[in-house]
C-alpha cells in the first residue's frame, strides 16, 4: 500500500471519527436538555423535607439547619478524592456513579431512625452532588462545539433545562405538600423514583472527552495544586469565588428557614407547596431570561441579584421585631419570596456563565472544584452559624442577625468586585485568563 493510499484511509477515518463526534456530542446536548429538568435538584422533596425531618424523625428547627450544614461540609471534605476519581474515570461515569449514589441516600433518608443515620444519608448525598456540580455543565460544555457564540449558546441551553425544571418543581411542591398530609412518606418515595429514573437517564450520556495519558494520583494531585496556586493568582476568579460562596449561603439559609417563617405566621401545612410552587414557577421565569437580565445589566448583574437577596433576611427580620399584623406581614412575605426566587433563578444559571468565561476544558473542571471547596466551607460555616443563633435566640431576632450580615458582607464584596469583575477581555491580566 503506497502512501498516498493510507494518507486517504487516514483522512477518512478522520471524518468518520468527526461524525461519530458530532453525533455525540449533539446526543448530549438533546439528552441535557431533558435530564437537567428532573435532576437539577431533588423533586418533591425540597417543600416537605423540614416538616419531615421535625415531624417524623423528631429534629429541631436548629438540627435541621445543621443537618443542611454537615451537607456542605461533607462536600468540601469530599471534593478533592472526587476530582481525583474524576480524572481517573471520567466525566461520563463518575456522573452515573453519583446518580445511583443519590438513590440510595433518599432510602437512607426514608429509613432512618436517629440523628446519625441521617448525617450518613448527608455524606453520600455529598458525594453525589458534588460530581454532579464538577461534571454535569462541564458535559454540556465539551458538547457544544468551539466559538464566540459558546458562551452563550451554553446559557441558554442551561438556562431553559433549569427554567422547565423549575416549572416541574413547581408542580411537585403543590403535589408533595398536599401527599404529605396523607402520608408524609409518599413524597420521599416519589423523590426516590425521580432520582431512580435520573440514574437510568445518565447511563444514556455518551463520552467526548478526549483521551489522555494515564497519569499517577501522585500527578494528578500535583496537578490540581498547581492549577489551584494559578487559580488563586485571578483576582477576577477570587471575587467571583467569594461572591458565590456568600450567595449560596444566603440561598441555603433562606431554604431552610422559610419553613419556619411561614409556621410563624401560622400557615396551614398543606398550602405551602401552593406558595413554593409559585415561587418555582419565578425562579423559572428568572433562569429563562437570565441572559436578558445580563445583556441589560452587564457588569451590575451581579449588584442587582446580590443586593435584594441580602435585604430580604433584613426586612423578615424586622417584619417580627415590630410584631406586624398577619393579613399584613403575609403579602410582604410573599412579595419578599419572589425576590428571593427570582434572584435564585437568574443567579444559578449566570454564575457559571461567568465562572466559565476565558476557560479551556481542563481549566474548568479544575475552576469547578475550586469553586465547590469555597462555596461548600463558606455555606457550612454560615449555615452552622445561624444554627447556633437560632438555637439560643428567637427566630425574628435570627433573622434580623442574619440580615445584618448579610447586607454587610454584600456591600463590602460587591464595592471590591467593582475593580476585579465585569471587565472587558483586554482589561485583565494574564493571571485572569484561562
Amino acid at each position: 500500500m503506497d502512501i498516498d493510499t493510507k494518507e486517504q484511509e487516514r483522512t477518512a477515518n478522520e471524518i468518520v471519527e468527526d461524525k461519530i463526534l458530532k453525533y455525540k456530542k449533539k446526543k448530549n446536548i438533546e439528552l441535557y436538555k431533558f435530564y437537567k429538568v428532573i435532576a437539577y435538584d431533588l423533586l418533591f422533596y425540597n417543600t416537605i423535607i423540614y416538616l419531615f425531618l421535625v415531624q417524623q424523625k423528631g429534629l429541631s428547627a436548629a438540627q435541621v439547619l445543621e443537618f443542611d450544614a454537615f451537607f456542605f461540609l461533607f462536600k468540601f471534605i469530599v471534593q478533592i478524592p472526587i476530582t481525583l476519581l474524576i480524572q481517573r474515570i471520567g466525566k461520563r461515569r463518575s456522573l452515573i456513579f453519583a446518580s445511583f449514589v443519590n438513590v440510595i441516600h433518599i432510602l437512607i433518608i426514608i429509613f432512618a431512625g436517629n440523628f446519625e443515620i441521617l448525617l450518613l444519608s448527608q455524606f453520600l448525598c455529598a458525594v453525589g452532588f458534588t460530581i454532579k456540580s464538577t461534571t454535569e455543565t462541564d458535559m454540556l460544555y465539551d458538547s457544544i462545539e468551539r466559538g464566540e457564540k459558546r458562551g452563550s449558546i451554553f446559557a441558554k441551553i442551561d438556562g431553559r433545562a433549569s427554567s422547565r425544571h423549575y416549572y416541574l418543581g413547581a408542580f411537585s411542591s403543590i403535589v408533595s405538600s398536599f401527599l404529605f398530609v396523607i402520608d408524609p412518606y409518599i413524597p420521599m418515595v416519589l423523590c426516590f423514583l425521580i432520582l431512580l429514573l435520573t440514574a437510568i437517564v445518565s447511563i444514556k450520556f455518551e463520552n467526548v472527552e478526549q483521551k489522555k495519558k494515564p497519569i499517577t494520583i501522585k500527578e494528578e494531585y500535583k496537578n490540581i495544586r498547581q492549577s489551584f496556586k494559578d487559580i488563586f493568582k485571578s483576582k477576577r476568579l477570587i471575587s467571583l469565588l467569594l461572591f458565590n460562596g456568600l450567595m449560596m449561603g444566603m440561598i441555603k439559609i433562606f431554604q431552610n428557614i422559610r419553613n419556619p417563617i411561614m409556621l410563624e405566621l401560622h400557615m396551614p401545612e398543606q398550602y405551602f407547596g401552593l406558595i413554593f410552587a409559585g415561587m418555582e414557577i419565578v425562579a423559572g421565569i428568572a433562569a429563562k431570561y437570565q441572559h436578558k437580565i445580563h445583556d441589560k445589566y452587564r457588569n451590575k448583574t451581579l449588584t442587582v441579584v446580590g443586593f435584594p437577596t441580602a435585604v430580604t433576611f433584613f426586612i423578615f427580620g424586622l417584619l417580627f421585631i415590630l410584631n406586624v399584623d398577619p393579613n399584613i406581614a403575609l403579602p410582604i412575605m410573599i412579595s419578599l419570596f419572589m425576590v428571593q426566587y427570582f434572584m435564585r433563578g437568574a443567579y444559578l444559571v449566570l454564575i457559571k456563565r461567568y465562572m466559565n468565561n476565558f476557560t479551556t476544558s481542563e481549566k474548568r473542571v479544575k475552576i469547578a472544584t475550586v469553586n465547590n471547596l469555597a462555596e461548600n466551607i463558606l455555606t457550612s460555616l454560615l449555615i452552622f452559624g445561624s444554627a447556633f443563633i437560632l438555637d439560643i435566640l428567637p427566630l425574628n431576632i435570627t433573622l434580623l442577625l442574619i440580615g445584618c450580615f448579610a447586607v454587610l458582607f454584600t456591600v463590602l464584596l460587591l464595592e471590591y468586585m467593582k475593580k476585579t469583575v465585569g471587565l472587558k477581555m483586554e482589561q485583565y491580566s494574564k493571571k485572569d485568563l484561562f
